[in-house]
């Protein structure tokens, strides 16, 4: 994939990678929306109304309130999944650890597994006794803790309004994709966006592992791919990788919070930093050299080198183990290079041999320009409601990931200046939120949609400021499209949920955009005590201020504000 103010970040020039693209970046300059003034803060209590994803449905009740009791008493079905959610809910109220029960004590909070839900719905009933939660799932109870936690004030005595809820997502596959390719992005700054994430009921992070600039996990049958292939970055940075340790670890910490990893081994294009540590793999003649710049296209994988068969088993065989999710993506976008034949057969090759380590191969939507195996999913990243191939495989039964990417991809600026690129935008908040994905697509209806993902690529994009300034608040539409029904979907009461974030986000230190369509809700007042966490303004973040390297306070969904 082609993939506020102030000259903090390292933003490159516009390169056009693909020209229909480019076209129609141009082309949304004459329909390009005037300029909205800045908003102001606003005081205002935040309630029900301002919960986000938006729930199926939610019935208050005005005339009751649940005061939380310090030590409050936390019942759990007895079940391993569910004492841990359990064990998160008695942190966020400060309760006594839970215990197994079938049954709210009085002045108590329950989570009760009840299989007549689905495994992600959940029930929440706050009433003056406690709170009930029944969900089909332990990623029910976690969401439904999520939603426990937008339900307590940032600050202040922990009450809860009377409310029903009743609530379950739209779309099965709600997700965020982070580059560590370009720029190699620490562990400690991949865990905080799975907190993040988490906090909005996104369950997939997309970890897009290879690409020319870099390779970014270990290999024990090919290891020069990082003593060689991990020593580069966009613009000479020192890049990195991942042990098979690390990447463990970044797996467990997503399972922990009900988020799949679903990596990326990005071929038979975008291959450089393999060629160079192997430059076997490569077309004859071809000698590949280090590349730090940002240019697409111009890698190949050589289907009809002898070690390319190998390479393709061993390598994705070694992520598939490491991998407990259902998923792996193959990539399979811009190979410019090939000819037709030879892209086919790299394709159908890596798919066979996902589908041998008992995986599902997702690939970027040229993938369609080659026979599919059964199963295979693919992730549109283009623009316009147009693509005959993508329609083409879903009449033969295949889904879809939608990531149009003049609407969810993060690395876009949010105006027409400020940090970002700009090839696929700007891309306002309102452009982020403002669509559907069942009706995006010409001849893929909603059956047909696995579900959206929001990609964020980091050509220009080196530090853990810089991620959370594009993909907060956008991220949070991408959520609620993926969560929320179609019913609930409006921009102007959006944007006043949206606004009641800012107080969770900045307790939390979150370097989010304060873009100026949004009314952003103040902290509480001065006499209350929120989350430590530093404020932010709404300035794009210093590129030096916050290193993806560096250590970042944990989010702890289900805990603190």
């Amino acid at each position: 994939m082609v993939g506020g103010s102030g000259p903090a970040l390292p933003f490159e020039p516009v390169r056009w990678g693909w020209v229909p693209l480019a076209v129609g970046a141009i082309s949304r300059i004459a329909t390009a929306p005037k300029r909205v003034p800045r908003a102001d803060e606003v005081d205002r209590p935040i309630g029900v109304a301002d919960l986000l994803p938006a729930p199926v449905t939610a019935v208050t009740d005005e005339t009751v309130r649940f005061a939380v009791p310090a030590g409050v008493t936390v019942v759990t079905t007895p079940d391993p999944v569910a004492e841990r959610v359990g064990a998160l809910v008695a942190e966020l109220v400060n309760g006594r650890p839970p215990r197994p029960g079938d049954a709210r004590p009085a002045g108590g909070i329950a989570l009760l597994l009840d299989p007549a839900l689905d495994a992600e719905a959940y029930a929440l009933e706050v009433d003056g006794a406690g709170v009930t939660i029944r969900a089909g799932g332990g990623a029910g109870l976690f969401w439904a803790a999520q939603t426990l936690r937008q339900l307590l004030p940032v600050a202040g005595p922990a009450v809860l309004p009377g409310v029903r809820i009743t609530d379950g997502p739209r779309f099965a596959y709600r997700g965020v994709m982070l580059d560590v390719a370009r720029h190699f992005v620490e562990v400690a700054t991949v865990k905080r966006l799975i907190d993040l994430a988490a906090l909005y009921k996104l369950n997939h992070l997309h970890l897009h592992l290879s690409d020319d600039q870099g390779w970014r996990i270990a290999s024990d049958a090919w290891p020069r791919l990082v003593t060689v292939g991990a020593a580069t970055q966009v613009g000479g940075g020192p890049g990195g990788w991942y042990t098979a340790d690390e990447y463990r670890e970044i797996v467990a910490y997503a399972q922990e919070r009900f988020i799949t990893v679903v990596p990326e081994i990005d071929l038979p294009g975008h291959t450089n930093a393999a060629l160079v540590a192997y430059p076997e793999l490569a077309y004859p003649g071809v000698r590949p050299r280090p590349y730090t710049g940002t240019r697409v296209g111009f890698s190949a994988l050589c289907p009809h080198r002898p070690a390319t068969d190998a390479f393709l088993a061993d390598v994705l065989g070694e992520v598939a183990a490491l991998t407990p999710g259902p998923y792996l993506h193959i990539g399979g976008d811009e190979a410019f290079r090939m000819p037709a034949a030879d892209y086919a057969a790299v394709v159908r090759r890596a798919q066979q041999i996902v589908a041998r380590h008992g995986k599902t191969a997702i690939g970027w939507h040229e993938l369609a320009e080659a026979p599919l195996a059964a199963g295979t999913v693919l992730q549109y990243w283009g623009i316009g409601p147009r693509a005959r191939r993508v329609a083409a495989a879903v009449a033969q039964g295949h889904r879809v990931i939608l990531s149009p990417a003049d609407r969810t991809y993060l690395d876009q600026r949010y105006s027409w200046r400020g940090p970002g690129r700009l090839w696929a935008g700007p891309i306002s908040v309102e452009r982020a939120y403002d669509w559907d994905p069942a009706s995006y697509l010409a001849g893929v209806d909603e059956a047909a949609v696995l579900g959206v993902e929001a990609p964020l690529w980091t050509e220009a994009v080196s530090t853990r400021d810089s991620i959370e300034y594009l993909a907060f608040p956008r991220l949070a539409a991408l959520a609620e499209i993926g969560w929320s029904p179609r019913a609930t979907h409006d921009w102007a009461r959006f944007r006043h949920r949206l606004g009641a974030q800012a107080p969770r986000w900045e307790a939390l230190g979150v370097a989010f955009a304060r873009v100026p369509e949004v009314p952003w809700v103040r902290l509480p007042h001065p006499g209350a005590t929120p989350v430590p966490g530093p404020r932010r303004g709404s300035e794009p973040p210093v590129a030096e201020q916050a290193q993806s390297g560096q250590s970042a306070a944990p989010v702890r969904p289900g805990t603190g504000s």
